[in-house]
């Protein structure tokens, strides 16, 4: 089987859509039926939301994550694949990369959560054919909650990872 025969294969198993503004493939699996009232939350919501949200996430080595920011946690999930490279951009300047993968005696790590508020950004990393994710965010992941990073607001905040930027925006 070729490599666009896997993909195709898994975004049918799975009825995966392209992400609209993110990149990528998604679609959603879950979404829970409480409501947190909005005087609950942070006035940034602006709106009731569901407790919590949960996606399939497909990269391909045509796609990545563009650099976005959320205001609720998001947990990465690896299912199946190649290695991710997850840039994560805080907002006191500080950043790092972590790696998402199924070597975990080599550091790679299964889950990673990301706080609200922090710039992230994923990619295969150099090689990779496709990687199967997942993510489930509290409160609920809504599409008007998602802010793309404006690349060169973060060149200036973060010029020790201008490469990465350049990559996912």
């Amino acid at each position: 089987m070729t490599e666009s025969q896997i993909i195709q294969r898994i975004k049918d198993q799975f009825g995966l859509e392209p992400l609209p503004g993110e990149g990528g493939f998604y679609r959603e699996t879950y979404r829970s039926n409480l409501k947190i009232p909005e005087d609950s939350l942070p006035h940034t919501y602006g709106e009731a939301r569901s407790y919590s949200t949960a996606i399939y996430y497909l990269l391909t080595p045509d796609s990545y994550s563009a650099m976005h920011q959320l205001p609720g946690d998001e947990v990465y999930h690896f299912y199946l694949g190649d290695p991710v490279e997850l840039l994560l951009l805080y907002p006191d300047r500080s950043g790092k990369k972590v790696i998402l993968g199924n070597e975990i005696f080599e550091g790679m790590r299964l889950q990673q959560a990301v706080e609200g508020g922090v710039y992230q950004g994923a990619k295969l990393v150099a090689g990779g054919t496709y990687a199967l994710l997942g993510t489930t965010m509290s409160p609920g992941f809504e599409f008007q909650d998602f802010t793309p990073g404006n690349r060169r607001e973060l060149l200036e905040k973060f010029p020790d990872y201008k490469k990465e930027i350049i990559a996912l925006t």
